[in-house]
């Protein structure tokens, strides 16, 4: 596919071509096991799904077309390529730096399997490059940054941490699943690694769960590959041929979520039962300067508190009906999720609450549906909760 084509046309024609043998547009599911070879000692491309799969090919092809490098390497889940990264890169008396704001399963991974294994972590405020700076030690091989983090939103420059990371000899990897590459390019700001959990907005709909790792260097792809292998993490045929067909509309799809985003967000700013919002978008965000420098577009990631706290918050996500109380995000549908209890649960709450992740925190993962219903379905459910 030609790097000169546009995002939007490389998402929908992405790594396929007419099927060779019925001319099928989509690329077809090879639901199999294995493959037959000719003869003995030369083996085709293709010879065991957990190794590879031509369906699951073609997305990791499609994925690093968009990214503009040659391939990724999907995973049967986002938590399955994050582990990969940290086993690929990563042995017994290494260090890593970590976002201080990230999603509580990837805490999760670093504390209760990483460190077992004698692979020391930091934690630091990543919205100050310095920190980042002051956190690596010798034996610091990769600084892992989620921006936007979840659930706060907090920003990283994502250019100024990859000189100070480069600078140290270390790898740079950024979670870009809150944003895509349709809003926002990680490679072209100095990161060496993108990791994705594909089940959010690249697949879109609530069918599958997924994960991806792109990373720059070809040597760094093949250790994700042997890993995954190794260990058994390939995603299945027919979740990537979902995942595929999602891809296709993924420009549309985060152009309208920004829009809806944006408009929710600055309703519920001026709103007199809402003590803060949180969302790049808006001028009061403390990032925003940031936010327009390294983005295309904001993304459909809303977090917000009602001055009643937890009671209210609670209230409000109970009474709603066209939004869903629910843990995942990035889909056609309204999500309402409570972190302190759901996302972020095994974060203690000391550390919660020094990242801004309070009890009455809510987040919002808003839909394609238009966005007068997601704000009338709030408003509703503050009357029905006695809060408006």
């Amino acid at each position: 596919m030609s790097s000169e084509l546009h995002f939007q046309t490389k998402a929908i024609h992405g790594a396929s071509a007419p099927d060779r043998e019925t001319g099928a547009i989509l690329t077809p599911i090879y639901q199999s096991a294995t493959f037959v070879q000719h003869e003995v000692g030369h083996e085709r491309e293709y010879s065991y799904t957990r190794s590879d799969n031509p369906t699951v090919k073609s997305l990791e092809l499609a994925l690093g077309g968009l990214e503009g490098i040659p391939r990724a390497v999907a995973y049967a889940t986002g938590m399955a390529a994050l582990s990969s990264l940290f086993l690929s890169l990563l042995k017994a008396g290494d260090h890593i730096v970590c976002s201080a704001s990230v999603y509580g399963g990837t805490l999760r991974v670093l504390r209760k399997v990483l460190e077992p294994l004698a692979i020391e972590c930091s934690y630091c405020e990543s919205t100050n490059p310095s920190a980042i700076a002051d956190a690596l030690q010798e034996n610091t091989r990769l600084v892992f940054i989620e921006t936007p983090s979840n659930p706060t939103l907090r920003l990283t420059d994502i250019a100024a941490v990859a000189a100070r990371v480069h600078d140290h000899g270390a790898l740079l990897a950024v979670d870009n699943t809150f944003l895509t590459s349709a809003l926002q390019r990680p490679f072209e700001l100095g990161a060496d690694i993108v990791a994705y959990s594909t089940t959010k907005y690249i697949e879109g709909h609530n069918s599958t769960v997924g994960g991806a790792l792109l990373a720059k260097c070809d040597e760094v792809t093949e250790k994700f590959l042997f890993n995954r292998n190794a260990i058994g993490f390939i995603q299945s045929p027919f979740d990537a041929w979902l995942t595929l067909r999602g891809l296709k509309t993924l420009p549309v799809r985060m152009k309208v979520h920004s829009e809806n985003a944006q408009a929710i967000a600055e309703h519920l700013e001026g709103h007199d039962a809402v003590a803060r919002v949180l969302y790049p978008g808006l001028e009061s965000f403390k990032d925003s300067e940031l936010a327009k420098r390294q983005h295309l577009g904001h993304g459909g990631m809303i977090s917000f508190e009602l001055k009643g706290g937890l009671e209210a918050g609670r209230a409000l996500m109970e009474n709603v009906k066209v939004c869903s109380l629910a843990e995942s995000l990035g889909a056609l549908e309204t999500l309402i999720t409570h972190p302190a209890t759901m996302t972020q649960a095994e974060v203690p709450r000391e550390e919660r609450l020094r990242g801004g992740i309070t009890d009455g925190l809510i987040r919002l993962s808003v839909g394609l549906e238009n966005p007068s219903d997601i704000i009338q379905d709030l408003e509703q459910a503050l009357r029905a909760s006695g809060r408006e």
